[in-house]
């Protein structure tokens, strides 16, 4: 899966290393100072108690299953969702703040260790539409690009992007994609507004729909740097997609990014017609990015950074933040059955089963997130 290999092992090395650092740092307690052990857990291997009835949410129903429901549980390397798990802790909900104890001590346990305490503190919930209790859905995914930008407007680099300008914020929608081009106040309003330059329209375009990304950027003193386009706001008109006017104007049969860039090439006439297509724009906020920032993704509308091939965007009028989810979704573009975790949301993520797969950045991630569209059944596993 993108930017996944050997990360549960990067990981878990990571939080090895903290601990041995922690260890030399502090005297060693005695064993009357050690954490307690994980309370007794009441764990029924038949999973044969009766099931509580289903629970109602704002835009899903949620109805209880045996474990067994949940296709390939027993195979799935939960140590990767772990860690995007123990981000989740940091900012956890009424819920599920009583069981991040359990969780952070849970850490290093094997698979199996993980998989025997989820059946003993969690249940697990179908998520199903509430007028018509299908529990099909749509997955789609969605990443971080990766670009090269200037921090000056030079030859080869024209195209800005910009932090939100004065009065973007207000109620009511600010200027469109194309009168933010057109009109001499927006103009005024954007002028020193500009972060840094991109070389490309369509990579500006790609980064204000994914909402976030990564920039290496070339300073005026030469030097070069990574930093982190984070989302600050829009410009409050509504997503139009591009690949869609593609579509419906007949000039592309393959609609996803690498489509939309190819075609740009070819017919760079069009190409400002296909940008104004979208009226939505993203203005950004930089970070810096640590030698750390650098191996998760960006904060989610959780709070916390996303983990590559661990974390969903959810509607949270059907699924809370910070919940752990089971995902099926059988497709050409991948096979996913694995714990995630809900901590992201986005405009066009709304319904019961719906789901946006954080697939990590770069160009293979990128190359996932621009076909990935296919089935999904999703199950909340929510404590006891």
């Amino acid at each position: 899966m993108p930017q996944t290999t050997h990360f549960s092992a990067w990981l878990m090395m990571l939080a090895l290393a903290a601990w041995l650092a922690g260890c030399a740092s502090v005297p060693h307690p005695d064993e009357s100072e050690l954490a307690p052990p994980l309370p007794p857990m009441a764990y029924d291997p038949a999973d044969s108690a009766p099931l509580p009835p289903p629970m109602i949410r704002a835009r899903s129903r949620w109805t209880p299953v045996r474990w067994a429901e949940l296709p390939g549980f027993e195979q799935d390397d939960t140590n990767q969702a772990w860690y995007a798990w123990l981000q989740s802790c940091e900012r956890p909900g009424p819920v599920f703040a009583p069981l991040c104890d359990e969780v952070r001590r849970l850490t290093l346990a094997t698979p199996q260790e993980q998989q025997q305490w989820m059946r003993a503190r969690l249940r697990p919930y179908r998520v199903e539409a509430l007028a018509s209790a299908s529990s099909e859905g749509l997955l789609t995914s969605y990443f971080e690009p990766v670009v090269r930008a200037s921090r000056v407007q030079r030859p080869g680099f024209a195209v800005p992007l910009h932090r939100p300008p004065p009065g973007v914020s207000a109620r009511g929608p600010w200027y469109s994609r194309q009168q933010m081009e057109q009109l001499p106040q927006a103009r005024a309003a954007l002028a020193g507004q500009e972060l840094m330059w991109l070389a490309d329209p369509v990579d500006a375009l790609m980064l204000q729909i994914q909402g976030s990304g990564r920039a290496v950027v070339s300073e005026p003193d030469g030097s070069q740097r990574l930093v982190r386009l984070a989302y600050a706001a829009t410009n409050g008109h509504p997503y139009k997609s591009v690949g869609r006017w593609l579509l419906d104007q007949g000039a592309v049969s393959d609609a996803t990014w690498p489509g939309i860039k190819a075609w740009a090439a070819q017919n760079p006439h069009r190409q400002q017609e296909m940008l104004w297509s979208n009226p939505r724009v993203t203005f950004f906020r930089e970070e810096s990015m640590s030698e750390l920032d650098a191996n998760f993704g960006p904060r989610g509308a959780q709070g916390v950074p996303l983990t590559p091939g661990r974390s969903i965007a959810v509607d949270p009028q059907s699924i809370p933040y910070g919940t752990p989810v089971w995902i099926s979704s059988s497709g050409p573009q991948a096979q996913l059955n694995r714990l995630v975790l809900a901590q992201d949301t986005g405009s066009a993520i709304t319904g019961a089963v719906r789901a946006d797969y954080f697939a990590g950045w770069g160009e293979e991630a990128g190359a996932l997130a621009g076909r990935l569209k296919q089935p999904l059944r999703m199950w909340a596993l929510w404590p006891r």
